[in-house]
């Protein structure tokens, strides 16, 4: 039985809940997430993080190499219980890969890699976002009603903070991007004024020449308009 940092689950629970945002990024929270199921569930060996966007699924985290390895043998192949759990937000367990008929490459690959059970929990994380908690073990039957239970309320706790991490992480994402507009459109605005002085031109007639500059010389619109204003700060009055 592997040893496990937290006896009590509930103080894995507690740290789900602690984690600070503000202190990490989403990849943070998902590392943290494996790091704790694989301290806290009883048989983990190694633990991976599925995410399922529209048809595309991928593993956002692992805690070792057999973990992704398995994992993407199930989205080349477009089937196992981890994509069947992010599916339908079910628990997925094989007691025994030698003798598991559901999925019997998937079992068999596993097998190979000296996995004999396997856990998939899933994790509804956002309206667009599913995914499932992927445990692994080298014992057979390593995963009991008991420790099923303990890993769907980990899930439940995970699925929480992964959709917080989420949410926060678009919040940030779109912060950034209003903040590259802005920037932006001001320093376009300096190269339309810079034109507008030089030419004796419009402001329509100034971002139209811009626009050329920018397509035929295929650079982007505000980096032409960068350079634009650069030139004309660095010319003596």
């Amino acid at each position: 039985m592997t040893t496990a940092k937290y006896p009590d689950p509930h103080q894995a629970f507690a740290e789900l809940g602690r984690i600070r945002l503000s202190e990490t990024d989403l990849r943070g929270v998902l590392a943290r997430v494996a790091e704790l199921a694989k301290q806290t569930l009883d048989g983990a060996d190694e633990v991976s993080v599925t995410l399922v966007t529209g048809p595309d699924a991928r593993t956002a985290t692992f805690t070792g190499d057999v973990a992704l390895d398995l994992d993407e043998t199930q989205y080349e192949a477009e089937r196992g219980p981890c994509l069947d759990a992010s599916m339908t937000a079910t628990t997925f367990s094989i007691p025994d890969t030698g003798t598991e008929e559901r999925w019997p490459g998937f079992a068999k690959r596993a097998a190979d890699a000296g996995i004999r059970s396997t856990l998939s929990v899933g994790m509804p994380i956002q309206e667009a976002v599913t995914g499932a908690l992927n445990v692994y073990s080298t014992r057979p039957a390593a995963f009991d009603d008991d420790a099923i239970d303990v890993a769907e309320t980990f899930a439940g706790y995970a699925a929480v903070a992964l959709a917080n991490a989420h949410v926060y992480d678009e919040t940030a994402t779109l912060a950034r991007q209003m903040r590259e507009a802005m920037e932006n459109r001001a320093v376009i605005e300096q190269a339309k004024g810079v034109l507008m002085a030089e030419r004796r031109c419009s402001a329509d007639e100034a971002f139209a020449l811009l626009s050329r500059v920018s397509q035929d010389s295929n650079r982007k619109l505000r980096d032409v308009a960068a350079a634009l204003v650069g030139r004309a700060a660095g010319r003596p009055r």
